[in-house]
């Protein structure tokens, strides 16, 4: 046998597409070229992986070499080659028997020993390898996660030499487990550690349950970090499709998928001085950024009125289409960014309230200047402005009453989450226009005060959905079929903090 092809798979955003690995063995001068937009670290394989033959006891070839990497034209990039090519020289040499290579998938990076180093993006290749029926053998640190997708056939091993037994028939692979999967114990804090605040803890339940945007606006020290932070533990929880799809972000992520996370919801929480590429994602080879990261999950915005400007609006797209397309002269990268934004501020930069008490001293310049950073289009694609005040003395009292506990809101956030599964297959915020004209219908009453409010904050078109789609949640939140009044009053006043960001 002077030809094998052994399959595997490259990492395109989140997609797999199909890698086949074809080494060719002739006469000639010893020699090992790799040919098919292989970059610095597939290159520097050879001699990984010619240490690793001869460690793990078979003869590395006195002959010249040739490895192709089809397609072409698709660039190859880490050390998840190393084992396929491996495992074609020695079938192209007759050392190991090549009829099981067609009908499995192999990844990973090789020590100089022959022991098999762990590699990212395993649950994208673990779904594309579901799709060809094919079995997909890894390295044992990445197998578990791979059989999180429980279509695809994965086996586990340690090195080449266990691999090479296995393909002679001579012995057999571990099958990860994943019913053996232990969760770590919750961090989540719990929301009735949050005092008073009655206000901010209505809009936050009515954000999670139908998944709206939200701005807290309010002074130091009212609580609008402590609020975010229990964000992730009245959301309603994750489905295998969207676990999947957030885990495989996180896979091909240089942070990596860790198992202990799996079906929990992504909390993000970048600092003010992130770049525009840190948080939609990029570089050379290009990679997620913080809003891909959130996907299914919180993007949480601290401090906005600090970030920079044309930072903070490269979100607006991402907000509407719930996706980010990176382009660069060589590639093009599509990545899922479907999150929930939830950001606070201060209403001026000395950080004390602006309604004209004497602790503030800021001039209205100051205050504009403080609220540059926020453009009016972003603004517009927050469902939910609230102001988040002082909190009463009373209210910090150690006898004083707790509120609910997040298990209580968790129950009502499920029902009305429940509710819109059942009328639409998804949460009213991601409900299109055409889908408000069904669900979101109003009486000639309602109609009339809407329009009424438009007029008086004058409010966008968008901000107009944004109400109904907010006040169609307020009404399952309610257990109620049609949007009343007073749901619609309750959506409006979401929009009346507007002043503090005008």
């Amino acid at each position: 046998m002077q030809l094998a092809t052994v399959y595997t798979r490259a990492l395109v955003g989140i997609k797999a597409p199909e890698v086949i690995v074809e080494v060719h063995i002739s006469n000639g001068l010893p020699a090992l070229s790799i040919v098919g937009l292989p970059e610095a670290a597939v290159r520097e394989s050879k001699d990984r992986v010619r240490a690793a033959i001869i460690n793990s006891h078979f003869e590395f070839p006195a002959r010249r070499i040739t490895v192709n990497m089809a397609p072409a034209d698709l660039p190859k990039d880490g050390g998840r080659y190393d084992l396929p090519i491996a495992l074609g020289i020695l079938a192209a040499s007759g050392q190991i028997d090549h009829s099981l290579l067609s009908s499995h998938e192999f990844h990973g990076e090789l020590a100089l020993s022959g022991e098999l180093r762990p590699v990212n993006g395993c649950l994208p290749s673990s779904l594309a390898a579901s799709s060809c029926n094919r079995t997909l053998v890894l390295p044992t640190e990445s197998a578990m996660e791979a059989a999180l997708v429980q279509k695809t056939n994965v086996k586990s091993a340690k090195d080449l030499l266990s691999i090479c037994q296995y393909l002679r028939q001579q012995g057999e692979l571990d099958e990860p487990d994943i019913q053996n999967i232990h969760h770590e114990a919750s961090t989540i804090a719990d929301m009735s550690d949050v005092r008073g605040q009655h206000h901010a803890r209505r809009a936050l339940e009515i954000a999670a349950a139908g998944g709206h945007n939200l701005i807290m606006v309010g002074p130091p020290g009212t609580g609008k970090s402590m609020l975010a932070s229990r964000l992730p533990g009245i959301l309603p929880p994750l489905t295998d499709e969207q676990a999947l799809e957030s885990a495989s972000v996180q896979s091909i992520s240089h942070q990596g998928f860790s198992i202990s996370n799996w079906k929990r919801r992504p909390f993000r929480n970048p600092h003010h001085t992130a770049s525009g590429v840190a948080l939609v994602g990029g570089g050379s080879h290009p990679s997620p950024g913080e809003i891909s990261l959130a996907h299914n999950g919180v993007l949480f915005l601290d401090e906005l009125t600090q970030f920079d400007r044309h930072v903070l609006d490269v979100l607006r797209e991402p907000l509407e289409t719930g996706t980010i397309i990176i382009s660069r002269a060589a590639r093009q990268a599509e990545f899922p960014a479907r999150f929930q934004l939830i950001a606070a501020m201060n209403p001026c930069p000395q950080g004390y309230t602006c309604d004209g008490k004497s602790l503030c001293q800021c001039t209205i310049e100051q205050q504009k200047r403080h609220r540059s950073s926020i453009s009016a289009p972003l603004l517009d694609r927050i469902d939910i402005h609230i102001e988040v005040p002082r909190l009463d003395k009373s209210a910090l009292d150690s006898n004083a009453p707790k509120g609910e506990s997040s298990v209580q809101i968790l129950e009502r956030v499920n029902r009305a989450y429940q509710r819109q599964l059942q009328r639409c297959g998804k949460s009213n915020a991601q409900l299109n226009n055409k889908e408000i004209d069904q669900f979101c219908q109003l009486g000639e009453n309602e109609k009339q005060v809407l329009n009424q409010a438009m007029d008086k904050l004058k409010l966008s078109a968008r901000a107009y959905h944004r109400i109904l789609k907010l006040a169609r949640t307020i009404a399952d939140i309610s257990e109620s079929e049609q949007i009343e009044m007073s749901h619609l009053a309750e959506a409006i006043t979401y929009r009346s903090v507007d002043r503090f960001l005008e």
